[in-house]
């Protein structure tokens, strides 16, 4: 299984800065529509969301901006999911013109599978631990997002 395609979107006018280009800002509305377009793949949509009371939370985020993204840009996000465990995801959302392979930005994401009646974690139901170890063996043969635990700092000598 290749990483997914998990959102498509035309860059709107109300979406590009004075450069002329996509406004950093929009980068994260595009990423956090893939999360979306993540969670329905994996069955964590709005139905099951109000059958079960349960949501995913973002913890932390990385975002890198790669290539400018200019107006009317047709793009795409690919989805990889790097790890999880009982109630955490670990991925990957990279964003590409449509059809292309040359990633523009990158976002590193941990989410929390969370109860929203505390809200407090919850581990995941059997159903969707078992759609996420599909996901995670379909996507293993993958390579490693080259952004992947990268830290933002000033180093010496440069």
């Amino acid at each position: 299984m290749p990483a997914l395609t998990t959102y498509t979107t035309r860059v709107q006018p109300d979406w590009v800065d004075y450069n002329g280009h996509l406004r950093d800002a929009f980068y994260l509305l595009i990423f956090s529509y893939a999360t979306d377009g993540l969670m329905e793949a994996l069955g964590l949509d709005s139905d099951n969301r109000e059958a079960s009371g349960h949501s995913l939370f973002t913890l932390e985020l990385h975002l890198n901006y790669l290539h400018e993204v200019k107006l009317g840009a047709e793009v795409e996000v690919h989805t990889q999911l790097i790890a999880h465990d009982a109630k955490r995801l670990h991925l990957y959302h990279s964003l590409h013109l449509a059809g292309d392979e040359m990633e523009l930005a990158g976002n590193e994401q941990m989410l929390l599978h969370v109860d929203l009646a505390g809200p407090h974690a919850t581990m995941f139901t059997k159903a969707t631990k078992e759609r996420l170890d599909a996901m995670s063996a379909g996507q293993s043969e993958l390579p490693r997002p080259k952004l992947l635990g990268r830290v933002i700092g000033l180093h010496a000598g440069k």
